[in-house]
């Protein structure tokens, strides 16, 4: 079976995600250098059957698209033109950031592991699937 594939763009560094086959959990892959993500996913998605790669579509709080989307709208077009036979789908992520400290918080995990770069991108990409993952049954 195939799984989903999130990803949590940023300008530097970017969080993965991916389904287990059954499309039951969302876990977090090793956080990327922004411009190795790409050639990344395609080799992925070479090796790994993917039905389809969801994006964070990071909104202000009025539903407005945030100032970064200029940074992730030509990376979802070159992901759609270079993977036409995967959907791709923007999904919103507003305060996944904010949700993953939390959550950071809460499994009482330390002051360097919540700091360490990319930990909070990795769960975010988690949050940003399992909230998919959550409002679709299959």
């Amino acid at each position: 079976m195939a799984r989903i594939l999130a990803i949590d763009y940023g300008r530097k560094r970017c969080g993965v995600a991916v389904t287990d086959s059954l499309k039951i959990s969302a876990n977090g892959l090793p956080t990327l250098e922004t411009p190795r993500l790409l050639a990344w996913v395609k080799e992925y998605v070479g090796r790994e059957a993917v039905e389809r790669i969801l994006v964070g579509e990071p909104k202000q709080t009025n539903g407005q698209p945030s100032e970064s989307m200029k940074y992730i709208t030509p990376f979802v077009n070159r992901l759609r033109k270079e993977l036409p036979e995967i959907p791709v789908e923007m999904v919103d992520e507003r305060f996944t950031s904010v949700i993953a400290h939390r959550e950071m918080l809460a499994g009482g995990f330390k002051k360097s592991d919540r700091q360490r770069k990319g930990f909070a991108d990795e769960m975010s990409a988690v949050i940003i699937l399992t909230s998919w993952l959550d409002s679709h049954s299959f």
